[in-house]
């Protein structure tokens, strides 16, 4: 029998351990701070969009700030913990009520969670670097509180592995700046891949939970036989592979771990039905962003082993995995949060094709051209701006707008 993974959207079925959903609230106080989507999901598209072009200026040497750390380190922690956990953030306050039926922090809190964030941005270039690594520390601690807090009022237990993956990524951070700043004798790097993996580890899970739902809604007659015990495996394979890699010797025992993920995540992602998503660009783009996930796994297996650089593994997860998700993710909770229908638009689309082609530019192409390495940098980046800037223009004025059915939320 095929197992039946917890929805993950509001506008998806409510988890059988949620309480009765209450009549739709009357919408209050300003939209943008009604629900955890909406400012994160702005804050992290718009930093997206600016924080990549200005990472290629500092590697091309047209832009050199005084910053207390490498600039690579800095492109490198921001993209994860700037980037990336702010949109894992807002995902987490928004899915948080779904599942619970509780309320979510809003208004003038949900605000100063928002602000927080934007002030460690800002820090890092306008502040001495202990204001900037509090700043930066002390979001994703408060979030797994807000969350464990929820989720244990409501009884929901299923999820508070969700919650030790946060407390895993804020420790991560911490260990980051320690390393950064010298006071443990540790490789920044190994935190980041590690704040790399713990990220992966959310979409793995999400992934498992929600792919497999949308595809099988959206396709009449589709039956999908999702083994339990392959999706088990895969996520005890995933997280032994990505602790050897972020803490364990480089070798043959890392890569063999690494390749065995790879081949895990393809064989859990082909029981999904990804063919069926073909006409769905709302769905393809998840089937195609999840694939990046194996891709990337077997390429840091090569990397183990000295048959290529590790940067194209960690960009595979990180640009065509994690961006391909999160434009994916963006698009269709925000559609669905503010009322409108799950079916993405051209201009999505387009979003969503130049995410991919981001990807393809900055790791797969430096694999078959290494001496065109800088050019396919600067055209990657473009698409990478130019994806999140039309996520702006689309969703930005929903974002701020009471949804169209007049519901709060």
């Amino acid at each position: 029998m095929p197992h039946e993974p917890l929805p993950i959207l509001p506008s998806s079925v409510m988890s059988p351990a949620a309480p009765q959903a209450p009549a739709p609230a009357r919408p209050h106080g300003w939209p943008l701070l009604r629900l955890g989507f909406r400012p994160f999901y702005l804050g992290a598209a718009s930093f997206g969009m600016l924080a990549i072009p200005l990472w290629v200026a500092m590697f091309l040497g047209w832009f050199t700030p005084e910053m207390p750390v490498a600039p690579m380190l800095w492109h490198a922690h921001e993209m994860l913990f700037g980037f990336a956990a702010a949109v894992v953030v807002g995902f987490l306050l928004t899915a948080g009520k779904a599942w619970t039926g509780l309320a979510t922090p809003r208004g003038a809190v949900l605000g100063a969670l928002a602000g927080l964030w934007l002030a460690a941005r800002f820090a890092a270039f306008a502040a001495p670097y202990p204001v900037y690594a509090i700043l930066d520390i002390a979001l994703v601690p408060i979030i797994a509180v807000v969350f464990i807090e929820l989720l244990l009022r409501a009884g929901n237990r299923r999820n508070l592995p969700l919650a030790g993956v946060l407390i895993l990524l804020a420790l991560a951070n911490i260990v980051f700046h320690l390393a950064a700043t010298g006071l443990v004798d540790i490789s920044p790097l190994r935190p980041l891949h590690a704040g790399l993996g713990l990220i992966v580890m959310i979409e793995c899970v999400i992934a498992g939970r929600v792919v497999p739902v949308f595809t099988a809604n959206a396709t009449p007659g589709l039956k999908l036989r999702v083994r339990r015990p392959l999706e088990q495996a895969t996520i005890a394979m995933t997280a032994l592979a990505i602790g050897l890699w972020a803490f364990g010797p480089t070798g043959p025992i890392t890569a063999i771990a690494l390749a065995a993920a790879a081949v895990l995540n393809l064989a859990r992602q082909l029981q999904w039905g990804p063919g069926a998503s073909l006409r769905r660009p709302i769905l393809w783009i998840l089937h195609l962003a999840y694939a990046w996930i194996p891709l990337g796994f077997a390429l840091l297996a090569l990397a183990q082993v000295g048959w290529t650089g590790s940067s194209a593994g960690v960009h595979a997860l990180a640009i065509g995995a994690t961006a391909g998700l999160i434009i994916g993710m963006m698009t269709r909770t925000a559609r669905g949060h503010t009322g409108r229908p799950l079916q993405a638009s051209r201009l999505e689309v387009a979003a969503y094709i130049l995410v991919m082609s981001a990807a393809v530019l900055r790791v797969l192409v430096p694999l078959a051209a290494p001496q065109w390495l800088v050019h396919t940098i600067v055209c990657a980046a473009i698409a990478w701006s130019a994806a999140f800037a039309l996520y702006l223009f689309r969703f930005g004025p929903w974002l701020v707008r009471t949804r169209l059915d007049g519901r709060d939320g």
